[in-house]
């Protein structure tokens, strides 16, 4: 992850929470106590965004102390230290939520990648990400897919030529040919841009394939379907399936022989894993 990105994002995140500073722990807490925490995790799971969590106190208060216990990627079990804080009271509170939000919904992600990533072993599909992600975050959230074991899918409309239905719905309206339009967007990219096509009908994947695309998707495809789909491709093009991919379905798609899976599940609908801090103050000065 790009620091200045990562920094740019906390910074947001803490102005939206104390516009005007935290008015609870400036009458409450003396301005010299001093706070320890402890980062527990209420429930098992794939770390993501202990960086993030740990940046968040040192942008409020550059003096504060954090110790990561775990990185990135590891597993970890209901009860475990993740990572230890001290410093002023006040910025540690006035960062806790922050760090947890960030953490938690991160560490949702890869968690939840993980159980895709498990179900399609033994195949060679890749599970992969989509653009579904929550505005502002998608660097974040995409991280977080690759310490599950996820790929990541283009991150923008700027990395990638991808046709989709509704691009391929203005073709047909406009009288346009499918194939000859990927033969013209094909010469007018530079030679390392990837150019894919989504279909949603068998009867569409020649004409795709031989225009010459790199990836075509197989969007909502029976398994049936798919398997066919595969073998009309037959290597000539990377095979992406997507469209109603959840958990007790992704086993059966990677099975098709397709070499990568998009899901948006990952990252749209996916749950914070349950992580807590848990602080002590004492009056202490620094």
């Amino acid at each position: 992850m790009n620091q200045q990105l990562v920094d740019d994002v906390i910074r947001m995140a803490l102005a939206e929470d104390a516009p005007w500073g935290d008015v609870t722990s400036e009458a409450f807490v003396p301005e010299t106590a001093v706070a320890t925490a402890v980062l527990n995790a209420r429930e098992p799971g794939v770390a993501s965004g202990l960086d993030v969590f740990a940046r968040t106190f040192t942008l409020v208060d550059a003096r504060a102390e954090v110790a990561l216990h775990i990185s990135d990627g590891d597993t970890f079990t209901a009860g475990q230290q993740l990572a230890s804080v001290s410093g002023n009271a006040r910025a540690v509170l006035r960062a806790e939520r922050i760090a947890l939000n960030l953490s938690q919904r991160m560490s949702g992600i890869a968690t939840q990648t993980a159980a895709y990533v498990a179900q399609v072993a033994g195949t060679h599909a890749r599970i992969v990400d989509t653009r579904k992600t929550t505005p502002g975050l998608r660097a974040l959230e995409r991280h977080a897919v690759r310490c599950g074991g996820g790929h990541n899918h283009r991150f923008s409309l700027s990395d990638a030529v991808m046709a989709k239905d509704n691009h391929l719905a203005v073709l047909a309206a406009e009288g346009i040919d499918l194939g000859e339009a990927i033969r013209r967007a094909r010469a007018s990219i530079g030679h390392t841009t990837h150019l894919e096509v989504e279909v949603d009908r068998l009867d569409q994947v020649e004409t795709v394939v031989s225009a010459g695309v790199d990836t075509i998707m197989l969007d909502n495809f029976s398994l049936e379907d798919l398997r066919a789909g595969v073998a009309l491709v037959a290597g000539r093009a990377i095979v992406e399936a997507s469209g109603g991919v959840n958990i007790d379905a992704v086993a059966a798609i990677a099975a098709t022989g397709v070499d990568v899976i998009s899901v948006g599940a990952l990252t749209h609908s996916v749950r914070s894993l349950d992580l807590g801090l848990d602080i002590a103050v004492s009056a202490a000065a620094r």
